[in-house]
């Protein structure tokens, strides 16, 4: 509970699910650069992780080189700074991306020698020189085949520069890690798509995977459990994917799992039926039909919402009147 409420803002937070394998369990977050206003580095309790990601920071979309304006290196320059100095201190990445990133930008990017290794370059170098420890790529997704192989070849160059620029210094090597979506492999538009696990194994650090978003405003009419970690119907759940993603090559004591910090809302059919996949006439509360944690928390607590343990997906869901959270 202490964890999701100093991340209420937070994209995600991300727990190791190899602890007894990996010298100590992984605990991460995502804190939004948006939110320095109110929910600033100096309010993040670091006991409670060990790796928080800076999000996001991109590059020039022509240059593909990480053109860093005064406000922002400020704001990089603080965040780094002030965790650095917290007892105990974390690990801070800067993460390129996200879901407001125009994914063909980096499918440019990474279909050339010259532009990765620009790209490669100029984030080793903002890394050092703003302070963090590593670097996170949240490209969503390599769309085809192709796109995928590029993103292997990528990963590939990106940990060779990374190791060849720690030699050359002396220093420690930048961790690289990677978000990427619940399963290794699947087809979105008709399109299969399969990422190279056992690659991603050799080359990254950590790889952060996005358990959740599994039901969401594409579908108005039926409620869903959005990070189930079970679904005895489908094979869209954090059980399968991160199956999937070990039966692929990826070693388990560097899989990260993601949990959503908000809940998706529906406006119910009937209130009667009020279950996972209940009929629902549309969104409810909420931009996009999605309440950050402290909202949600807040409207349940206003509304006197009953909520509800769901024992074959794992996952909690709220009914307050004809909202379903």
């Amino acid at each position: 509970m202490a964890i999701l409420r100093i991340s209420l803002s937070s994209l995600f937070l991300i727990l190791s699910i190899s602890s007894a394998m990996a010298s100590q369990p992984i605990k991460g977050t995502y804190w939004p650069s948006w939110s320095e206003s109110h929910l600033p580095p100096s309010a993040i309790r670091t006991d409670l992780f060990t790796h928080i990601y800076y999000a996001f920071l991109n590059p020039n979309t022509t240059t593909f080189e990480f053109d860093v304006s005064a406000s922002t290196a400020q704001s990089l320059r603080n965040f780094t700074s002030t965790l650095r100095s917290k007892n105990p201190p974390v690990k801070t990445l800067f993460s390129v991306g996200g879901a407001g990133e125009d994914p063909a930008i980096f499918a440019q990017m990474a279909s050339e020698s010259e532009s990765r290794k620009r790209f490669i370059l100029s984030s080793i170098g903002a890394a050092r020189k703003y302070g963090f420890h590593g670097v996170d790529l949240d490209w969503e997704s390599p769309k085809d085949p192709k796109e995928m192989e590029d993103f292997g070849i990528l990963l590939r160059e990106w940990r060779a520069e990374v190791q060849k620029e720690a030699r050359a210094t002396r220093r420690p090597p930048l961790l690289l890690t990677a978000a990427v979506y619940f399963a290794s492999d699947f087809f979105l538009a008709n399109v299969y798509r399969a990422f190279p696990a056992a690659l991603m194994g050799r080359t990254l650090d950590l790889i952060n995977v996005m358990n959740y978003d599994y039901h969401g405003s594409w579908e108005p009419n039926i409620t869903g459990a959005h990070a189930a970690l079970y679904d005895p119907n489908t094979n869209i759940s954090t059980s399968y994917g991160l199956t999937s993603w070990i039966n692929a090559g990826a070693p388990r004591n560097k899989l990260v799992m993601g949990l959503p910090l908000y809940g998706k809302t529906w406006t119910l059919r009937d209130r009667m039926s009020s279950g996972i996949g209940a009929p629902a006439v549309g969104l409810g509360p909420g931009d996009q039909g999605v309440l950050r944690y402290a909202e949600l928390q807040e409207f349940n607590a206003k509304n006197n919402a009953t909520v509800v343990y769901d024992e074959q997906t794992v996952s909690v869901y709220s009914v307050a009147g004809m909202t379903w959270i």
